[in-house]
């Protein structure tokens, strides 16, 4: 739009999330560092863009196993080291890929980023930095990174109100890792810091 044009009233309006998010895909190609296959795909701020996006990207059941999807605020890479994530965790959530719904993943994706896009968390969202999605040989993952793992009850909220966004049972545990944790991890998976 030209300066000092105004908007054509009849374009339809479109709606701002609190915060502008951006879509990074891993692609998991051995022959380059890590670095180097993380790339960001798109940036958006609004609902509308947001659902062009979604509407237009491979579902996670449909990328290479060892490849993933993130969605971080804008600001915050996708990676431990990033100041915002560096002193934070995560709450995972494992996915068998032998159950009898292989597509339950893309279901839990969709409810992750409705989550963080929406601020599903009230005041503790201004903790959440960004969500995972990991596809892999044995089993998918799906975690939602936070900023500051001694922040206890924003933690706890997270998770709880996580846990009931994707309908899971009582007696399925979701944990919460802490970046160092994970970082220093001996064998297949790390301590979790707190449960719901």
């Amino acid at each position: 739009m030209a300066e000092g044009q105004q908007p054509d009233p009849s374009l339809p309006k479109k709606h701002r999330l609190q915060n502008r998010w951006c879509l990074w895909y891993f692609k998991n190609d051995k022959s380059k560092d890590w670095k180097d296959n993380l790339k960001l795909v798109i940036s958006f701020d609004t609902v509308e863009d947001f659902w062009a996006v979604y509407n237009h990207i491979v579902p996670p059941s449909g990328i290479a196993t060892g490849c993933d999807y993130m969605l971080f605020k804008d600001g915050i890479q996708p990676m431990w080291e990033d100041d915002k994530n560096k002193h934070g965790g995560r709450w995972l959530v494992n996915i068998d890929k032998k159950g009898p719904r292989p597509t339950i993943i893309d279901q839990y994706w969709i409810e992750t980023l409705m989550c963080l896009i929406g601020e599903a968390f009230g005041d503790s969202s201004d903790e959440v930095c960004g969500a995972v999605v990991n596809i892999r040989p044995k089993g998918n993952k799906i975690a939602i990174w936070t900023g500051d793992v001694k922040k206890r009850d924003n933690i706890l909220h997270i998770g709880k109100e996580y846990k009931e966004r994707l309908g899971l049972p009582p007696g399925y545990l979701i944990s919460y890792q802490s970046h160092t944790d994970t970082m220093i991890k001996t064998g297949s998976s790390s301590k979790s810091t707190f449960t719901v």
